[in-house]
């Protein structure tokens, strides 16, 4: 699995804010389509993945692949049942910006087909999106869990350990 490539695009992407407001990111896929989230995952529980700064990166790559793996692949000892979207979106701020074309054609050439297809590229006013957010850190990615009917239930942010997956995990369950 290319998930490396993925933590890339965070690189130049420029307190628990959880239930504080509703999430709403409309943004283009890869194979350019316009989807806004989380009403594409309509009916389904969805994360959201936001990063917003190089010194995430590290961070963000150490949590990709087991939140993939256990949440959407459903591999491994006991494995929530509760079907799953998740989505990354790469938040180009400042003069990162100017990368959002090049990184969205370094995703569709490198990047595994099933992940590049839940990349959501966002041209919005970056800072404003950040802040609905409640991002309080731009340097940690930051891991929004919501429900079906898309509410958000919980938020993770940090750098990844499996309590924190497992809080993610038990969040959809609820």
């Amino acid at each position: 699995m290319r998930l490396i490539p993925i933590a890339a695009l965070f690189t130049l992407a420029a307190a628990d804010p959880c239930c504080a407001q509703t999430i709403n990111i409309t943004g283009e896929t890869v194979d350019g389509r316009t989807i806004t989230l989380p009403q594409v995952s309509a009916g389904k529980h969805c994360i959201i993945a936001v990063a917003a700064s190089q010194k995430a990166e590290p961070m963000l790559e150490a949590w990709l692949e087991p939140v993939y793996n256990r949440l959407v692949l459903k591999s491994g000892l006991m494995v929530s049942d509760v079907d799953c979207d998740l989505w990354l979106v790469p938040v180009f701020t400042g003069m990162n910006k100017v990368a959002y074309g090049p990184m969205m054609e370094r995703l569709k050439a490198e990047a595994d087909p099933d992940i590049a297809q839940r990349v959501v590229f966002v041209k919005d006013d970056n800072t404003a999106l950040l802040d609905a957010l409640g991002m309080k850190n731009l340097d940690e990615p930051y891991f929004f869990v919501l429900g079906p009917d898309g509410a958000r239930k919980h938020t993770e942010h940090g750098t990844y350990n499996v309590d924190k997956l497992d809080a993610l995990e038990e969040a959809l369950e609820k």
